[in-house]
């Protein structure tokens, strides 16, 4: 064994190019995987460790006013562990040096120190004392956009009232990991904060003395939530409740849990086709490598070893190259989760990361990689394991050369004599050129999975800031008013025009299926906001039923035609039947859209709105910002520029992060996969070179049969590549799918070029190595092969 041993450090140092290029094709595929998974567990076990800490609450309630003394008849439902009552508002702040419209969630702090819920994490310091009524604490992410301290001063109007408010401590809370202005489906960290004042400062401001308008708690174990939301909901009902929701459908967590779902999904996709490919590659070079050693093979099998040590010394083979990708992936792996890992939590502003790492993850690991480097060499191995001594002493029949099919069809070119034996090459071994075609379309592919999504986050900025949203400010105000107030918004001066709209809070029901949107209603001549379908064009909405994006609709499990129960969550709380008229495309967000007559008609009131959405006259916007602000009725101000802003700081850098890092890992793998397919046709074809160097052709020439066999796989094995992709795309599409966004499936020229160009980048440096080995070809060496 220690001369298979030496044979085996000798084949490995000799090929140590080879090796390393297949080693990094495994590395990619280790890499992702540890990536993704340490990335992703490590944010779960983060938030799980945040929520623990700072008792976030399991059920959320708001209302229109009730006494405090509701709270203890709250705490005696049956199944509540723990109750917090509380008073929110909203108001409008004046941001020193900041000219845009600012507003802000108003929360209060517990006036007694228990019971623990929703609990504050101090970044800077101190939290509002009980006997200042206008002293702030500041959510840190609007803190940072403003470069806010302790010290500095804020003024606001909190219900219609002017208030000069100092800025005492900087905090994070688990209850706003993501933060959503009023009417927003993204966040915006300048225009929108949350702040905590005292519990009697606050009650002062909103006329909340003695009463709470907001409610939290906690469900003792064995309990059913569900069913202590409907005991919740039975007790506030009188007093304006809105419904009790569960975590699960708590704004910040809800948003947060679908991009870990999405981080989840990559972590599983993307390895298992780095790995597909690692696997394929092996298959292919493991046995071109034991077709080159089938004299050798049998030279050992004449000195006495059996068919289970040469096959065993080839598995060795495999296994060392398995081992070096093993060691790269885990150590970039590590590195690249880590790093990712801090990336995300700029964006979800945790305390800290828990770095999570589970010892059971690299025996699992390296049973995976040692099993897929098994596996990509096992045939190839079998076969030369069981090869006969007599037969491998023999070498291989040469083909047949007669005129192919492939040839006479080209014959009338005028080809040159070398360009003839590339198609002859081609033609004569369909199966390994076939494999490697395979090889290049699955590099081209890999790199098209991994680069498409830019395209894509492309096309959803197009689609929401382009096609639906049109106006210049979005008016979110404090309560329904009637239509009319429109007219008077546009004759403001440098308002070009404006128009209403009306939302509302609504549980959709069809059968045992539920979901909790926004329905809202729109002008049937709405030119400012549109529905679009999946071909990007607006959308007549019906004069009755409802529209749903095509999201919501497959969550209800219902299509055009179907009728749907509506339960308003707020005012009169209706509840009516209501068919959907048709289903809609939209990137970001789910909802469902009628027109306004008809959702005033469902509410049973007058023609009401409660938003208004607003485009400006050019070079006016500071005056008019101005204006909003003074204007009592108005509770936020939403600047679609601002939403753009915030779509590529926010949700399009988390996404595109990620995809960049696979699209990196994407390139090494095209590259390992290239390389090794020119490699192994060099070892291959040596002698045929070196008998044509022998016979007066040029280093040119003989280099024109190898690279000129390698662009025509190119040219065959890229567009395949490009079906492929397109097919791991859809499927990648289809698994990211998420109420916060729905990434489209779209792929430009561009795509197709940047992909086509890694593949051929990674060709040409293949083939430059090849070149210079060619130049350096010891013909005689190579022409003592045994006949």
């Amino acid at each position: 064994m220690s001369v298979l041993h030496t044979k085996l450090r000798r084949e490995l140092w000799q090929m140590r190019s080879q090796v390393l290029a297949i080693a990094l094709v495994i590395a990619g595929g280790v890499a992702v995987s540890l990536m993704s998974v340490v990335n992703h567990s490590s944010l779960l076990a983060t938030r799980a460790q945040y929520y623990e800490d700072y008792a976030f609450a399991e059920v959320f309630a708001s209302l229109k006013r009730a006494p405090r003394h509701v709270a203890q008849r709250i705490a005696e439902v049956s199944g509540v562990a723990r109750v917090r009552d509380r008073v929110e508002g909203l108001a409008k702040l004046e941001v020193p040096g900041f000219a845009d419209p600012v507003s802000a969630q108003l929360m209060s702090l517990p006036d007694r120190p228990l019971p623990r819920l929703n609990q504050l994490y101090l970044l800077q310091g101190r939290l509002p004392a009980g006997e200042r009524n206008d002293e702030v604490a500041v959510i840190g992410s609007f803190a940072d956009a403003h470069d806010l301290k302790p010290g500095d001063p804020l003024r606001a109007v909190i219900n219609g009232r002017w208030q000069v408010l100092q800025v005492v401590g900087v905090v994070e809370s688990p209850e706003f990991i993501y933060v959503l202005p009023p009417g927003g489906i993204l966040p915006d960290y300048q225009r929108f904060g949350v702040l905590w004042m005292t519990r009697d400062g606050l009650a002062a401001a909103m006329d909340m003395k003695g009463a709470f308008n907001s409610v939290v708690l906690t469900v003792e174990p064995g309990h059913s939530v569900a069913d202590v939301i409907d005991r919740l909901d039975r007790v506030l009902d009188p007093y304006g409740g809105t419904g009790g929701i569960g975590r699960e459908h708590q704004l910040s967590h809800r948003f947060l849990d679908d991009e870990l779902k999405q981080l989840r999904t990559m972590a599983i996709v993307f390895p298992v086709i780095f790995m597909v490919v690692a696997m394929f590659l092996l298959h292919v070079v493991i046995g071109r490598l034991i077709a080159t050693q089938r004299d050798i093979v049998a030279v050992l099998k004449a000195y006495g070893y059996s068919n289970r040590a040469i096959g065993w010394h080839y598995l060795q083979f495999t296994l060392v190259i398995a081992l070096v990708g093993l060691g790269l992936g885990a150590a970039a792996g590590l590195w690249l989760g880590r790093g990712l890992g801090e990336l995300y939590m700029e964006y979800y502003r945790f305390p800290q990361l828990r770095f999570y790492i589970n010892a059971w993850w690299f025996p699992v690991l390296a049973l995976l990689t040692f099993s897929v480097a098994g596996l990509g060499g096992w045939r190839s191995i079998r076969r030369a394991a069981l090869l006969p001594p007599a037969e491998a002493m023999r070498p291989e029949g040469p083909a047949r050369f007669r005129v192919g099919l492939l040839e006479r069809w080209l014959l009338p070119i005028g080809f040159s004599q070398p360009s003839r034996m590339i198609v002859r090459q081609i033609a004569r071994r369909p199966l390994r050129t076939g494999l490697s075609m395979l090889g290049v379309a699955l590099a081209t592919a890999i790199v098209m999975v991994g680069s498409f999504q830019f395209d894509s986050v492309a096309l959803m900025v197009h689609a929401q800031f382009v096609r639906v949203q049109q106006q210049d400010v979005g008016l979110v105000l404090t309560d329904p008013v009637n239509a009319s107030a429109i007219y008077e918004l546009r004759r403001q001066p440098g308002i070009a025009y404006a128009e209403g709209r009306r939302t509302v809070a609504v549980e959709l029901i069809h059968g045992h299926r539920q979901w909790r949107t926004a329905l809202s209603g729109l002008p049937e001549q709405a030119a400012l906001q549109h529905v679009i379908d999946a071909d990007l064009a607006p959308v007549v909405l019906p004069r009755a039923g409802v529209l749903l994006t095509d999201f919501l609709a497959q969550g209800l499990a219902v299509a055009p035609g179907d009728w749907l129960t509506v339960q308003v969550l707020e005012g009169q709380r209706q509840r009516a039947k209501v068919q959907v008229a048709g289903v809609t495309s939209e990137f970001l967000g789910v909802g469902a859209y009628m027109t306004l007559p008809a959702l005033n008609r469902l509410l049973h009131e007058g023609p009401v709105v409660d938003q208004a959405l607003v485009n400006l006259n050019e070079g006016m916007a500071d005056g008019v910002y101005q204006r909003f602000r003074a204007m009592p009725g108005v509770a936020a101000v939403n600047i679609r520029q601002a939403m753009l802003d915030s779509f590529y700081d926010t949700l399009a850098k988390t996404f595109l992060t990620f995809t960049f890092f696979n699209a990196l890992l994407g390139g090494i793998i095209a590259f390992g996969v290239i390389y090794n397919l020119v490699r192994i046709s060099l070892a291959e074809k040596g002698r045929e070179l070196a008998s044509m160097r022998v016979l007066g052709y040029s280093c040119r020439e003989v280099a024109h049969v190898l690279l000129g066999e390698l662009a025509l796989i190119l040219v065959l094995g890229i567009p395949l590549g490009w079906l492929i992709g397109q097919g791991l795309s859809a499927a990648l599409v289809t698994a990211l799918q998420t109420e916060l966004y729905r990434v489209p499936l779209i792929i430009t020229s561009q795509t197709l070029a940047a992909s086509a160009s890694v593949v051929l980048l990674s060709a040409v440096g293949s083939g430059y190595v090849a070149w210079r080995r060619l130049a350096r070809l010891d013909l005689v060496a190579v022409l003592k092969t045994r006949e």
